[in-house]
């Protein structure tokens, strides 16, 4: 009977989490992953074979450029992140857009952002730990980010 309660609280405590996980952070695709590149880069928008595609778009990114990340609704407020790409690595890591909802959403984002952006420019990937306090933020800072790094093929 023990036995029986513990998993019965234990799929109770799994569901609570994925709800309010699922309802912290939504993806919203604008269409911008790949949004402003700088020189060298046109090339990766070319509507060739599948092939030809990637392999510009591969090549894009060792040529460096400018990728900006999906935008990312939080329920306070949305975060777009955007990377630099310079010889095949990350060298700038800039917020397009921080939750902004209320004066506690803006104090921790710009608490968040600065540590975040060394984090991954250490890391050189969005495989970093999320900041204490600010796990929406950091959580959208990163689904962005990785589009981002996606989207600039590293």
């Amino acid at each position: 009977m023990r036995i029986r309660a513990a998993v019965s609280a234990a799929l109770a405590s799994a569901g609570i989490l994925l709800a309010g996980w699922q309802s912290g952070t939504f993806v919203e695709d604008t269409g911008s992953a790949a949004a402003s590149t700088s020189a060298g880069t046109a090339g990766a928008g070319s509507s060739g074979s599948s092939t030809a595609g990637s392999a510009g778009a591969g090549a894009a990114a060792k040529a460096g450029g400018t990728y900006a990340g999906s935008v990312v609704k939080t329920r306070f407020g949305a975060v777009q992140v955007q990377i630099t790409v310079k010889a095949g690595s990350i060298t700038d890591v800039e917020a397009l857009q921080l939750t902004d909802d209320d004066r506690k959403s803006i104090q921790i984002s710009n608490r968040a952002a600065p540590l975040l952006r060394a984090e991954v420019l250490a890391a050189q990937s969005a495989d970093v730990q999320t900041i204490g306090g600010a796990t929406v933020t950091s959580d959208a800072y990163l689904n962005s980010l990785q589009a981002a790094i996606d989207a600039a093929n590293l």
